[in-house]
């Protein structure tokens, strides 16, 4: 069992940096490929970011690409997601989620453990 616990969120002006973190208490870490999804009220799930088990390649939702980065530090079992120039639209509950010996994917149904998710709010 893979448990995720997300940290980092919080409130932020437009324009503002946040930078997320997900601990995972698992000891093959580096054999997970790693998401980052988000939902706002009303909506569903969607796609951020994702990131290979080893951190060569990455993947990114076509609104957060060159504004968000997601990166890893296997060792430490933790994936982050840094994000910069944020604005209303990424306020949402952010959820980190695992899939393991997967490339990185925006399929929300390759992704075996999922995270409780940390609120972001945005305010103009």
């Amino acid at each position: 069992q893979v448990q995720l616990v997300e940290s980092g969120g919080g409130l932020v002006q437009a324009g503002g940096s946040l930078t997320l973190a997900c601990a995972a208490s698992v000891r093959t870490f580096s054999r997970y490929s790693m998401g980052w999804f988000r939902q706002a009220p009303g909506k569903e799930r969607e796609f951020v970011a994702a990131i290979a088990s080893s951190g060569s390649r990455t993947l990114y939702a076509d609104s957060v690409k060159g504004r968000f980065t997601i990166s890893r530090d296997n060792p430490k079992n933790t994936m982050y997601l840094q994000m910069n120039s944020l604005n209303g639209e990424d306020t949402a509950v952010y959820y980190c989620a695992a899939g393991y010996e997967v490339g990185p994917t925006q399929v929300k149904g390759m992704y075996d453990y999922w995270g409780q998710g940390t609120q972001v709010t945005v305010s103009s």
